[in-house]
This record gives structure tokens, C-alpha cells and sequence, in this order.
């Protein structure tokens, strides 16, 4: 049974996606370079390499080099972050995978298999009460901070988000996954797991407006129409 979508509606047939190809032929591309010439800089930055996770979800954009983080900028950057639950993308996963300074990875099931006999913990499957309380502890922290919050999925096994900040792009990441940690400690119906969401997660810094708008459009539409129901 597919996910029901917190907000949006699906997205129309013909839209590129996000993930280094797009749907349509001549569709804009979002993986790491320009959309359209003369397109301003969404962050008022250059682009900065990020470092990402390895298990995180194959299509989750991720087009710089996988070396350290960005330095913490006065500047604000515009960010697209993808977390998962703890044991619901594993590497060697059969939807796809990435592997620490390798990128993306072929299926490879008895890697799969291997990680999972030597979980500790069930995986984490987030329920619509968890999902809600996610996002809107997500909102709410970008409001403190005065992050500039563009779009949000928070799915049944990843968290999206777009949004606008400065400092350091990994310390924004880990104070939203912290915060939902906290939520998902309180709601009525708790994630009792030790580990809630895998270490680390994947960043994308967005260097002009229009793969901002491709993102949100992947973030809160795109998911819906490829099915991705976890």
C-alpha cells in the first residue's frame, strides 16, 4: 500500500526528476550542474562537496564528490537532506545503494543479507502519527534557528527536506534528526528502537533557484507518482 502523502498532489507525467536523469527527453537535470544558463545562485554561494551516507536511498540526489563536509559559512546555503530509518535501506540494497566514496552501487543481496542478520534491532517503520510529528518538529526548529524551510516528505523509512541555513550543513542535519528523535521518544505511540535513524545522511547543496524548485517538486510530488511508498 502506497504512503498517503502529508501535503501535494502528483505530480504530472513529463516532470524531471531529481536523481541525474530526467523523464521526459530535453528535461533539465539537477545533478550538480546549472538547469538554465544565467539561472542566479540560489545560495548566494559557489557549491561545496558534501559528504553523504551509505545507506542512503539510491534516489536521493547526490551530485558532488564524496570528501568532507562543507566548512560552516556566515552565508546561508540552500540544502537538500535525505535521512532513513534505522535498518530499512541496508547496503547492498535491491532498490540500489551508496557506498562511502564509491557512490552509487548495483544490488548486491548477500550483502544485504548480511547486514540484516547482524542487526540489533528490528528496522524502524515510521506510522502516519510519527510522520506528522516528524515534520512539524522539523518546521518548528527551522523556525527557531530562522532557516528558511522550503519542503518536506517525511516518508514511512526516509525524511526530505529542503531549506536555507548557515553554518554548518552536517550540524543542520543532525539538530533535525535530534529533534525528531526526541518527538518520536514522546508521541503517544513512542519508537521504542535504541536507533532510530541510520548514521549520518546524504546533503545536496543547490546552487541555483531552479534545482530548488525541481527538489521541492521531487520532495513534495515525485515520490507519490514512483510509488515510493517507504
Amino acid at each position: 500500500m502506497n504512503d498517503p502523502p502529508l501535503s501535494g498532489k502528483a505530480l504530472a507525467f513529463g516532470v524531471p526528476l531529481v536523481n541525474g536523469r530526467a523523464l521526459a527527453p530535453g528535461a533539465p537535470l539537477v545533478n550538480g550542474r546549472s538547469l538554465a544558463s544565467g539561472v542566479p545562485n540560489a545560495s548566494g554561494k559557489a557549491p561545496a562537496s558534501v559528504r553523504t551516507d551509505p545507506n542512503v536511498p539510491a534516489h536521493a540526489p547526490n551530485s558532488r564528490t564524496q570528501v568532507d563536509p562543507p566548512a560552516a559559512s556566515a552565508e546561508p546555503l540552500t540544502l537538500f537532506i535525505t535521512w532513513t530509518t534505522y535498518g530499512s535501506w541496508l547496503p547492498g540494497d535491491r532498490r540500489g545503494w551508496r557506498k562511502w566514496r564509491a557512490g552509487q552501487r548495483q544490488p548486491q543481496p548477500l550483502l544485504e543479507d548480511w547486514c540484516r542478520e547482524r542487526m540489533k534491532e528490528k528496522p524502524v517503520i515510521l506510522q502516519l502519527s510519527h510522520r506528522a510529528a516528524v515534520e512539524k518538529i522539523c518546521r518548528e526548529h527551522a523556525n527557531i534557528r530562522g532557516w528558511a524551510f522550503h519542503a518536506i516528505a517525511v516518508r514511512s523509512n526516509h525524511v526530505h527536506i529542503a531549506l536555507s541555513a548557515s553554518g554548518d550543513p552536517s550540524k543542520v542535519r543532525d539538530q533535525l534528526k535530534a529533534n525528531a528523535t526526541r518527538v518520536l521518544r514522546e508521541v503517544s505511540d513512542p519508537i521504542t528502537n535504541e536507533k532510530v535513524w541510520t548514521r549520518g545522511g546524504d546533503i545536496e547543496i543547490l546552487d541555483t533557484d531552479e534545482e530548488l524548485h525541481q527538489v521541492v517538486l521531487y520532495i513534495t510530488e515525485a515520490q507519490d507518482r514512483k510509488n515510493r511508498t517507504k
